[in-house]
Order: structure tokens, then sequence, then C-alpha cells
């Protein structure tokens, strides 16, 4: 992979990283007509690439298997320059040689702050009302650790690390919107009730830390949809399990539009490429 396009400067966000999800299907056809020096030229010529991608700076690219027809296998990237998105989304799907992989779907969205936080004025209120005063050692020990643990939570939603492939084998992404039907439009409900439905519906998500993890990012303005739902678990099980549950959750089961679902399984280039029969 070469340099940057030295002509074109960085597109950067304020804040965040820009994702972008790729699903594409395999042309078998066109790939057996390939002599078998020229099939292993274009395997080292994919692996070579995915690995100068995982290489830039603040960017990571996740390979996966797609387990549907829907598609044969897809990419996860996260950089923080829309200019480095566009190029190697173009290159990913060039990996392989023109006309070896057609893109089937694509999503583009980026890492965001969630406007239903909790605040620490909002925080330092709900300790007063449990009988804690302002200045006391309790108050400001449980002020500290809600700062901790808030810095924790910003920088996993703005600028996530990836799991670990073994750890966190399955892979889910699915897009979504809020309902804006004329009796159930989510954007017509005053902020605080959307504030406290929202906090129902994370309450749901937390209960299944250590088995799913969840990276929302915001598509709004950006693809057909307001939000991207990335999920990673250690068996479709527990993917099943949140989902399911969390539809019944009123912010799900009156307000939520899904898009497709795709699930994927996480390798290396060398084995996804092997699973493909490349």
């Amino acid at each position: 992979m070469n340099g940057p396009d030295s002509s074109l400067s960085p597109i950067l966000p304020a804040e965040g990283l820009h994702v972008v999800h790729l699903f594409y299907r395999m042309e078998q056809e066109a790939w057996q007509y390939l002599e078998t020096g020229d099939r292993r030229k274009r395997r080292d010529q994919l692996s070579k690439l995915v690995r100068e991608i995982q290489a830039l700076p603040g960017t990571q690219l996740l390979p996966f298997s797609v387990v549907s027809p829907k598609a044969d296998l897809g990419f996860m990237l996260l950089t923080p320059d829309l200019q480095v998105a566009d190029r190697c989304s173009k290159m990913l799907g060039e990996g392989l040689g023109a006309g070896m992989l057609t893109a089937v779907f694509s999503w583009l969205s980026m890492t965001e702050r969630s406007e239903y936080t909790t605040s620490e004025e909002e925080y330092a209120a709900e300790l007063k009302q449990e009988g804690l005063e302002p200045g006391t050692q309790e108050f400001i020990t449980k002020i500290t650790e809600f700062q901790e643990r808030m810095e924790k939570y910003m920088r996993r939603r703005v600028l996530p690390e990836l799991p670990e492939a073994g750890e966190w084998p399955v892979f889910c992404f699915y897009p979504m919107s809020k309902r804006r039907m004329h009796q159930l439009n989510w954007y017509a409900l005053p902020f605080e009730d959307r504030k406290r439905l929202m906090g129902g519906h994370a309450k749901i998500g937390r209960a299944y830390a250590g088995r799913v993890l969840q990276l929302i990012t915001g598509s709004t303005g950006l693809d057909d949809m307001e939000w991207g739902v990335t999920l990673f678990a250690k068996t479709t099980s527990e993917i099943k399990a949140i989902v399911y549950e969390m539809r019944f959750d009123i912010v799900s089961s009156h307000y939520a539009e899904f898009g497709e679902f795709f699930i994927g399984i996480r390798m290396g280039c060398n084995d996804l490429c092997n699973r493909l029969n490349l």
C-alpha cells in the first residue's frame, strides 16, 4: 500500500473515528479461471494489504467470514481520516484483483458520545437525594469514582479498541433508526422522557457485560438509518439473547426500526482465504 495521497488534505471529525462496514460476495466462477500461481499471488496481495492498513496510525481493520448467503466476507474499518477510510475501502474491494469481489452492502458511521449519558451534576444531585453532603469525604470519593468511570466509558465510545478475535470470535452488525410515526415519534418525546427510557434500555445491555461487547456508532446524515450496532460475543447464543431481550423494552418495541442483520466469524486473512477456498 502506497503512502497517503499527498495532494489531499485529511478530513478529520471534531471527535471520534469514521467507521466503515464492508460486505462482499466472492465471485468464485471468475476465481476458478485463474492459474494456481495467480491465485496464490492474489491471496498474498490481500494479506499484505490487510497488514498495511492495520499498521496505519490510529486505524483498525477487522476481517471476518459472513455466515449467510447475503455475503461471503467482510471488513470493519475504524480510522480518523475520511480520506483514509475512502481509500482503504476502495483498495479492499480490489484486494483480490478486479472482478473478484462484488460489494453487496456497506455502512458508514462515526463513533460518538451518547446524549443520554448521566452528567456529573445529575449524579451529584442523586447523591444529595441519598443524603450525602457535598464536601464530605464519601461524597468526594463517589464523585471521583464517577469521573473515572465516565472517562473510561467515553473513551470506549469515542476511541474504542476492538477486542481480540480469540476471545470474541462472533461478530454481528445491523443498522437501526428511531420511529417517526404520527403516534410513535421518538423525537416528539421530551428529552427527559427519552433519557429515562434509554436509561432502562442501557440497563439491559449492562446485564450482558462480559458476555457481549457493544459499539454503537452514529450514521445520521451519513447513511440510510441513524445508527450502526456492532456486537461481539463468544457464541451466537449471546447475540440472540441480547437482541431478543432488548426487543421487549419499550425503546425497541415502540420506537425502533431495524435494518439487515449480518453475522460473521472473525479470523485472520489466511484463515479467511482458506474458508473461501481461495
